[in-house]
């Protein structure tokens, strides 16, 4: 198991930010093998994938603007239901964007991707043709690499064999695989189970006030009371307290919960992270 910080925004990112997930981690008894290379230290490795894409004649300029986009450097957002880019830029000439430049405007840089789905293996969604969503973003306007080749890239660097996450970021995996197919890269098994959702029903966040986890910690909570809740809501315990480390023994993924587990009203509201 790796610990990786990825830390792209480097505007919104901060150093004590990354050690209050190790902290509470650690807290939790989720421990890790390793940690690698954050993302904001990796910027080399993007360029090279970049240059590896742009001399197959992959790459050109976007000029849309930032709505339009849709892209952001975090993996959230509308990655769920990935909006499929018209092509607005794809075939400018090089008078045209010179024009744009000249009126100030600072252009992305997306990569033609193949058209119609592709493949997608996923341990708990089974296999499925998906679409990739249109040309991608691989760095944005501001000179930022986006999350879409980063996180294959760092896969790859990594030796990563497994990924588990939400089920909000199926929608994208798409692109990363078919990003990982033009750039020759390993594909790592998927699983995508289901999210914690706030009493209204969207995905737990900052919006629903969410208590940090070193907050609880600080107020006395006790960390395997924390553990076995969230384990009953993922359908791999009764809920009881219990230690992280008891529950790797009894671990599959064929148990885990099928469907989103939703915060009753009255519960403690909860996030894993602060900032």
């Amino acid at each position: 198991m790796l610990l990786r910080i990825e830390d792209l925004d480097r505007d919104r990112c901060r150093p004590e930010y990354a050690q209050a997930i190790r902290d509470d981690l650690a807290w939790l008894g989720l421990d890790w093998d390793a940690e690698t290379r954050a993302q904001s230290q990796r910027g080399p490795d993007y360029a090279v994938a970049l240059e590896r894409l742009s001399q197959r004649g992959l790459v050109y300029e976007c000029f849309c603007s930032r709505r339009e986009l849709a892209v952001a450097s975090a993996p959230h957002g509308s990655d769920d239901q990935p909006a499929a880019y018209p092509g607005t830029c794809r075939e400018l000439t090089a008078a045209q964007r010179e024009r744009l430049r000249a009126e100030g405007k600072r252009p992305a840089l997306r990569v033609r991707m193949p058209e119609g789905a592709v493949e997608v293996r996923d341990r708990l969604h089974g296999s499925a043709r998906r679409p990739v969503g249109g040309d991608v973003i691989v760095r944005r306007s501001d000179g930022l690499y986006a999350y879409h080749l980063a996180v294959v890239v760092d896969d790859a660097a990594d030796g990563v064999t497994d990924v588990l996450r939400g089920d909000d970021l199926l929608g994208s995996t798409a692109r990363q695989v078919a990003l990982q197919q033009l750039l020759g890269l390993p594909r790592p098994a998927y699983a995508h189970v289901p999210l914690m959702l706030g009493k209204d029903g969207q995905r737990l966040a900052k919006r629903h006030g969410a208590v940090a986890v070193a907050d609880l910690r600080e107020a006395g909570a006790s960390a395997h009371e924390l553990v076995g809740a969230l384990a009953g809501s993922a359908g791999i315990s009764d809920g009881g307290a219990v230690a992280a480390a008891e529950l790797v023994e009894r671990f599959e993924l064929t148990r885990v919960a099928r469907q989103a587990w939703r915060l009753a009203p009255g519960t403690p509201v909860l996030s894993a992270t602060r900032s």
